[in-house]
């Protein structure tokens, strides 16, 4: 039978439960909360903003959205949100979905950190940043109603969250600073780590080979 929150339907099917089983069992309290929290608010924004999006593929977006902060799917070389990216296409793919719908929820992931941009993409895309954008920045928190916000912290409550998943975007990203250039990610290291130095555009334009 299909749970429903504040009005959302969390569908039920075997690609949804078994989404659901992958997410419990590599991240913690925090995460898992928070990215069922991602997949309710940007369900109920698109909803009013008039947006058809796929529930399963909205659903994989935002459960798979910060895997790559996990230790069971984290990398070394490359940004977190390519590592939870390339995860859920890897389980669309293998749970029968088209390499279009895969692809798409890849760039959801991919670009949910980017500003402006998933949100003039598909509904598939722009939900996951609707979802993260509320949860974690408070954006168009005025938009969701006081009884859609209470239903959806009843069922993942968020204690000390601001404090949780910061602390859990610095463990994800420590030990790869490199990856956190050219986004948001690096304020994270450079708050709880006062050796961290950013590289500067600026003088990457300026130092690189060309002569002129």
């Amino acid at each position: 039978m299909s749970e429903k929150i504040a009005g959302i339907t969390v569908p039920d099917t075997q690609l949804v439960r078994e989404a659901t089983d992958l997410v419990r069992d590599a991240a913690d309290e925090t995460i898992f909360h928070h990215s069922r929290r991602v997949y309710l608010w940007g369900s109920l924004k698109a909803a009013a903003r008039g947006l058809d999006v796929d529930p399963e593929l909205a659903y994989v977006g935002g459960l798979f959205h910060d895997l790559g902060l996990t230790a069971s799917y984290a990398t070394k070389d490359q940004r977190f949100e390519l590592d939870g990216a390339e995860t859920a296409r890897a389980f669309l793919l293998d749970h029968g979905r088209s390499e279009r719908e895969a692809r798409e929820v890849w760039l959801a992931i991919a670009l949910h950190t980017t500003p402006e941009v998933p949100l003039q993409l598909s509904p598939e895309i722009a939900v996951v940043t609707l979802g993260v954008e509320t949860d974690v920045l408070g954006l168009g928190l005025t938009e969701i109603t006081e009884r859609q916000r209470a239903e959806v912290l009843a069922a993942h409550p968020r204690p000390d969250f601001k404090n949780r998943i910061l602390k859990a975007f610095y463990d994800g990203m420590a030990d790869r600073p490199d990856t956190t250039f050219g986004t948001m990610n690096d304020d994270v290291l450079a708050h709880f780590d006062a050796s961290f130095r950013r590289k500067d555009f600026v003088e990457i334009i300026r130092d690189n080979p060309w002569p002129e």
